[in-house]
């Protein structure tokens, strides 16, 4: 069963979002705020495995609740939800360590896709917000794409293969199935690959396979 925290200041919205994710058997919603600072709290004593956070709220945004969570519950993937899809928010979301980045305007079974692909150990981005995200860092500068293929050389040829797999958007157990390794193996790999490079999240990495070439926006 996968524990997710919804944080919305707008009740309704809140209403919604519940209704949407427990319509799916494998998901429970553990805990409700209606401001960031009240979404760190209950993150901290419920210990979720998915926070669903809306940008705008009172007492704390959820970007920097977003942030708080990561450093203080880091077991617990971190969703942005919201109306705003402006690259600046985007840009801070998964500089902040958002394993996901969905707008509330997208297709319902989105927000169910994407709770799923974070509990499992991958990340998840709106197709809109993909776009966005590809077209500003995948096609990158020269020196962007240069910069890039840089750093991966430090790693290993297997470290790139799993590089590669995490730009795709494949969880653990995906990446496991294609490459013939046990689960644990892989959690190992994208660990060491992210403290090599430096990277914060499986987003940030996967924005860097793309600049480097590992991946393709297929």
């Amino acid at each position: 069963m996968i524990r997710v925290l919804i944080a919305d200041d707008e009740a309704m919205i809140r209403a919604g979002v519940r209704a949407i994710v427990q319509s799916d058997p494998g998901i429970e919603v553990v805990a409700e705020a209606a401001d960031g600072r009240e979404a760190v709290d209950l993150a901290l004593s419920h210990r979720p495995d998915v926070a669903l956070v809306d940008i705008r709220m009172p007492r704390m945004d959820g970007l920097a609740a977003a942030a708080e969570m990561r450093r203080l519950v880091p077991a617990t993937a971190v969703v942005v939800l919201t109306t705003f899809g402006e690259d600046a928010y985007i840009s801070r979301a998964l500089g902040e360590g958002a394993a996901g980045f969905l707008l509330k305007a997208g297709d319902p079974r989105e927000l169910i896709t994407g709770v799923h692909a974070v509990a499992e150990g991958g990340a998840y981005l709106s197709p809109q917000v993909a776009r966005r995200v590809i077209d500003r860092f995948g096609g990158g500068r020269p020196a962007r794409e240069a910069a890039a293929r840089t750093r991966v050389e430090q790693l290993t040829q297997r470290e790139r293969e799993v590089l590669a797999l995490v730009g795709t958007g494949l969880s653990n157990a995906d990446i496991a199935d294609r490459l013939f390794l046990v689960e644990g193996t892989v959690k190992s790999y994208v660990s060491t690959i992210l403290n090599r490079l430096g990277l914060r999240n499986r987003v940030q990495a996967a924005i860097l396979a793309y600049e480097a070439g590992l991946a393709s926006d297929g």
